[in-house]
């Protein structure tokens, strides 16, 4: 799933910053991280290889962010985090760029690949080390106080 070492070519780098504590949510971080890079580094290729690779990897993205965000909010869920609403727009506003991007690559804008990586490399730096370390938080916080023990979706 993850690759573990860094490429000089990745656009985003997987550090602790990143780190939730939640071992799941954080194996599916790095592979959104992973994904990220891909798409850049197609991005880098010949323009043959920016079109193949842009759809493959847009097509793996668009899956692989439903299976996160839905396994991320089923736990927020389970939880009652009390930010649940406002975590769920932040997936939404997410969601509507992927489905943008691929309408306008569709529809032949040669540019979209790479606004697009930029956009998924803003969104990594700044929904989880901001938002999902917040929830991150409320989950120490509530195991520190006996409150979750079990927090698998």
């Amino acid at each position: 799933m993850s690759k573990e070492k860094e490429n000089a070519n990745d656009i985003v780098v997987w550090s602790d910053q990143f780190v939730t504590g939640i071992e799941l949510i954080d194996n599916q971080h790095r592979e959104l991280v992973d994904l990220t890079n891909q798409l850049y580094q197609a991005c880098m290729g010949g323009n043959e290889q920016v079109v193949a690779a842009f759809k493959d990897t847009m097509s793996q993205m668009v899956e692989y962010v439903k299976y996160h965000f839905t396994t991320e909010l089923e736990l927020l869920k389970k939880i009652n985090y009390p930010y649940y609403n406002d975590h769920k727009i932040q997936h939404d506003s997410l969601i509507k760029e992927i489905l943008i991007a691929a309408n306008e690559y569709q529809a032949g804008k040669k540019y979209t690949p790479h606004l697009f990586v930029r956009t998924l490399k803003d969104w990594v730096f700044s929904h989880i080390a901001y938002y999902d370390k917040g929830f991150a938080a409320f989950v120490a916080e509530q195991r520190s106080k006996g409150l979750l023990i079990d927090i698998s979706p």
